[in-house]
This record gives structure tokens, C-alpha cells and sequence, in this order.
């Protein structure tokens, strides 16, 4: 699989995301070398702000309303920033094995997470991460929405410091 291609990819709907002035969170998933769906943040209707439609939360709906015939651990979740707790659990709980990011979120990040800590449901789950696909490029991306004065979301968080030291 090529995984920079792919993460090009979601990176295009990061840079959406971005010019719509949301967080710049981009993600797809890929099933026999081909995107199924994608997501992206969207947060434009300030009546619906949540933490719920996160992009790969999208995604993974859009994936669950294709039905059946999908292999689920064979789809690879593409992202440009490392899934949270919420969406790493949502991910794996409906089988997707396969998780690659391009940027750590070392201050909501999940898939460090220790599966084997667990009960067996989630401690014999085979879960693959790769990390830091075109980083430079999300790094970029990140970068700019921190560094625009009217984002309120997540500023002065750790990833926001982490991110502009960079």
C-alpha cells in the first residue's frame, strides 16, 4: 500500500478543512487500494459544536452506511493527526485494524493506548499503527491554524505549545 499517497489524500481534506477555517483534521479510509469514504472536520453550524464529529468519526460512519461486503480488517484508517481515545476505540470496536497517521497529538493521541491491559474483547484485538506519514506536511498545516489569531479551538493546549515550537 502506498501510504504517502494515501495520506496526501487525507491531507487534501485537512487543507478543506483548514480553509474552512475548522481544525485541519483530514482522514480516509482505504480497502484494496482504494479510498472508500473520508471525513473531515466541520464544525460550521455553531448549534452543533461537539467532540463527537471528529473526522475519522465521520469516516467511520460513512463507512458503516456502505453495509456489508467490506472486510473490515483490511481497511486502513488514513489521518492527519494521531486518532484520539474516542476514535481509536470507535475504530477498532468496528473492526478496523489498520491506522495511519501522520502527526502525533501528544495531547489527546490514543494509539498508545495499552490494548493487552484490558479485558480479552480488546487485549487479543491484532491492531496495526504507523506513524508520521508526511508529518512535515500536517506539521504545516497545523502550524497555520494555531497561528491564526481568531482559532479559540484548542488554543493554548499542549498540542497547540507543541505544535508552534516546532
Amino acid at each position: 500500500m502506498d501510504y504517502e499517497f494515501f495520506m496526501e489524500e487525507a491531507l487534501q481534506q485537512a487543507r478543506k478543512a483548514l480553509g474552512a477555517g475548522e481544525f485541519p483534521v483530514g482522514s480516509l479510509m482505504v480497502y484494496e487500494d482504494r479510498v472508500l469514504v473520508t471525513g473531515a472536520r466541520n464544525h460550521s453550524d455553531p448549534d452543533r459544536q461537539n467532540e463527537l464529529d471528529h473526522a475519522e468519526m465521520l469516516a467511520l460512519r460513512r463507512l458503516v452506511d456502505l453495509g456489508g461486503g467490506i472486510d473490515r480488517e483490511k481497511v486502513a484508517l488514513f489521518s492527519t493527526l494521531e486518532p484520539c481515545l474516542m476514535c481509536y476505540a470507535a475504530l477498532i470496536v468496528n473492526g478496523i485494524r489498520n491506522i495511519v497517521y501522520a502527526y502525533e497529538d501528544v495531547f489527546g493521541g490514543g494509539t498508545k493506548f495499552d490494548l493487552t491491559a484490558l479485558n480479552p474483547f480488546y487485549r487479543d484485538m491484532n491492531v496495526t499503527i504507523v506513524q508520521g506519514i508526511l508529518r512535515d506536511k500536517s506539521l504545516k498545516l497545523f502550524k497555520s491554524f494555531f497561528s491564526e489569531p481568531n482559532n479559540d479551538y484548542l488554543k493554548g493546549s499542549l498540542l497547540a505549545r507543541y505544535t508552534l515550537e516546532q
